[in-house]
């Protein structure tokens, strides 16, 4: 997908999200929830992960988890420029093995999406094998409000790069669940204008389907569904009924 071929373009486009206020909120929920201390955190699907590059400035150890070798030589270059350690695995985050199991697991920006409910449940299995008993894994959800999709636009801007990102969606098949996601990057590059499209088919995975997959699934406790934005999250605000919330978690614990 060309995206994802573009770390620099998405680093940029998806660059408006606070790092540092992300990984206060993992510390405080790893306080509350965690049954172990927390040394190693895995980053699935993780791009360029602005946040494990914040992780290991704290002293943590970090591993980038996605199935895009360009994303991961980003990351790696990130890390050598900035002087810090990371480990990167190249794989589908539908089925991988981690050599050594991690303490905190984290997806973001909506990134759990899968063809099926086979696969997600194969990814659970996945992050099951991956992570120690009593870690956690935080899930930053897709927005909920499938009823009315609504198209959301914005404009990042560095060195020169000037970036436009439309995110669209539209349902392709109300009984199977599934939708298109589109996502359209106008780009101009010190003067060099592109336009990179990515578009796939997803399947949504309903609040109270997906609280029944993670129990036929056996790895993990469900612990909750909470408000928040793209950087804080309220564990004093868990999410209710018909109120629709752009940024909100799930939070799972490993048994």
């Amino acid at each position: 997908m060309k995206i994802y071929k573009q770390p620099l373009y998405y680093e940029i486009a998806f660059g408006f999200v606070n790092p540092k206020k992300q990984i206060d909120s993992f510390e405080k929920i790893i306080k509350k929830f965690s049954k172990i201390k927390v040394k190693r955190f895995l980053d699935i699907a993780c791009g360029p992960s602005l946040q494990l590059r914040e992780i290991v400035r704290r002293g943590y150890e970090g591993i980038g988890l996605d199935s895009s070798p360009q994303m991961l030589r980003y990351l790696e270059k990130k890390a050598k420029e900035e002087n810090f350690k990371v480990e990167t695995v190249k794989a589908d985050m539908i089925n991988f093995k981690l050599k050594k199991k991690a303490d905190f697991a984290f997806i973001m920006m909506g990134s759990l999406n899968f063809g099926s409910n086979d696969e997600f449940l194969s990814h659970l299995n996945s992050v099951g094998f991956s992570l120690n008993k009593g870690s956690l894994y935080l899930i930053q959800n897709q927005v909920l409000n499938w009823k009315n999709p609504v198209k959301q636009q914005w404009t990042s801007k560095r060195g020169g790069i000037t970036i436009k990102t439309v995110f669209d969606w539209k349902f392709k098949n109300i009984i199977d669940q599934v939708y298109e996601e589109k996502i359209t990057l106008y780009v101009d590059d010190n003067g060099k204008k592109e336009k990179i499209i990515n578009k796939k088919n997803l399947k949504f995975i309903f609040p109270q389907e997906f609280k029944t997959l993670v129990e036929l699934n056996r790895n993990f406790e469900f612990l909750g569904w909470w408000y928040g934005n793209c950087n804080t999250w309220h564990l004093n605000v868990p999410l209710k009924e018909n109120k629709i919330s752009r940024g909100n978690i799930i939070i799972v614990r490993r048994k």
